[in-house]
């Protein structure tokens, strides 16, 4: 598949009603926050984890689209893989620790990855640990969605009726009740940018094909992603910025810049509560000639 032949920026949209949307382990999986200016965080490897899931479902089995980043994945399995499929021998001394010396079998071993692991030629990855098959540079790279306003979390508490063993049902003496916590924000609206390289796709093989499952993961894959944490949570709005060149015809900030989203009503409203809350606008004049805007949501 040829790859794609334009650069591309993207402004990605979506919210969460009463869940949780990026869980911080370091402080008890409570929502991740901005503490400066308690602005919502939701970080990049979270939102790039839903897109593999959606991937997985829609091309499961299908050649070209497994996922190397996934759950208990033996990551040294994957890139053996590429080596037995290619038939390269490893090195006596060395094993597989070094890449084959000969360049051209070096780069075989890190094409077959690219072209056999969706996310591999579009978030890139090191796969130098142990079994070595190189490093890729990915054409898509994603920054951390932050919410449009400061968000509050809340510790709600719950209680478990069941027990897991008999001698914790004796210790409760009829009670069988056991508390615990769940963490929340009531509502939050987040922004994330993207950035989308022509010439770093040429080096993965990342096609249109490719281009065009990543919208339809970014618009769908919340729908795939129910949790009793994050029951609400969903795609708002996609802005695309195609430039007409591989290089690019604009710098992204620009582009960026054309997208303003407001409080609908700033005078009355005190806490936003739903996406109708907000007022989203693209400011067309302001986007420089040779770039055109998609909006897929």
């Amino acid at each position: 598949m040829t790859a794609i032949a334009h650069r591309y920026e993207f402004v990605y949209l979506f919210d969460i009603t009463n869940g949780n949307p990026n869980g911080d382990p370091d402080a008890g999986n409570l929502p991740r926050l901005d503490p400066e200016t308690n602005r919502g965080l939701v970080t990049d490897v979270c939102l790039k984890r839903k897109i593999r899931n959606f991937v997985s479902l829609d091309k499961e089995d299908a050649p070209g689209y497994a996922i190397y980043m996934q759950e208990k994945a033996v990551l040294n399995h994957q890139h053996q893989k590429a080596w037995e499929a290619l038939g390269i021998p490893p090195d006596a001394k060395e094993q597989y620790k070094k890449l084959p010396k000969d360049e051209a079998k070096s780069r075989e071993l890190t094409a077959w990855m690219c072209s056999n692991f969706f996310d591999v030629r579009t978030f890139g990855a090191v796969m130098t640990t142990g079994v070595n098959a190189g490093q890729v540079r990915g054409p898509v790279q994603m920054a951390f969605a932050t919410s449009i306003d400061p968000v509050v979390p809340l510790e709600i508490s719950i209680t478990r009726m069941a027990v897991t063993t008999e001698k914790e049902a004796e210790a409760q003496s009829g009670d069988n009740r056991t508390m615990g916590r769940k963490h929340i924000i009531p509502y939050g609206l987040y922004r994330a940018h993207g950035f989308i390289s022509a010439k770093l796709a040429e080096r993965t093989g990342f096609s249109d094909q490719d281009l065009t499952l990543f919208w339809q993961a970014l618009t769908s894959m919340f729908e795939h992603d129910r949790s009793a944490a994050r029951a609400e949570m969903a795609a708002r709005k996609l802005f695309v910025f195609e430039h007409e060149s591989a290089m690019g015809n604009a710098p992204a900030h620009v582009l960026f810049d054309a997208v303003k989203i407001q409080r609908a009503d700033a005078d009355t409203l005190s806490a936003p509560r739903r996406f109708s809350d907000y007022r989203v606008e693209l400011n067309r004049a302001a986007v420089p000639g040779g770039v055109t805007v998609h909006e897929m949501l």
